[in-house]
Order: structure tokens, then C-alpha cells, then sequence
């Protein structure tokens, strides 16, 4: 699944616009690295959000594409 649409169906970052923007503009690390809005999220990587002065760092634990609202924590772990 695209980074961006992982941020957005768990609800890290609430709509896929601003996700996209978050990667362009390099506040979203995946596994230690810059990421493009369009790289490939697995179970097991490490994305790190960087929100000015604050920074969210989660583990994956699943990747699905439907997920309801009750249910997103359950698609990754805060580190």
C-alpha cells in the first residue's frame, strides 16, 4: 500500500492531500529514510512524522485496506 494512503486509512494524518504534502516536503521518514508519498508500506516498518517541533514514530503492524474508524490502532504501535 502507498505511504500516503497508510497515513491516511490509519489515521496518522487525517486526509491523503495532506499526507502527500507531509512526503514531499520531507517530515515522513519511513525505516530511517525520506519517503515519497508513493513508496510501499509493509508490516514491520518503522514510519517516523515530524510535526514542527514534534515528532511521532510508529511501527507497522498491519496493512489493510478497509479498516474501521474503532479499529486503527490496531494497524500499528506507538515507539
Amino acid at each position: 500500500m502507498r505511504l500516503d494512503k497508510y497515513l491516511k486509512i490509519s489515521r496518522l494524518i487525517k486526509r491523503r492531500t495532506v499526507a502527500n504534502e507531509a512526503c514531499d516536503n520531507g517530515r515522513v521518514l519511513l525505516n530511517g529514510r525520506t519517503a515519497r508519498a508513493s513508496a510501499e508500506v509493509k508490516a514491520g516498518d518503522v514510519i517516523e512524522i515530524l510535526f514542527g517541533d514534534r515528532s511521532t514514530k510508529v511501527e507497522v503492524t498491519a496493512v489493510e485496506e478497509y479498516v474501521r474508524k474503532e479499529a486503527t490502532g490496531e494497524l500499528f504501535r506507538y515507539l
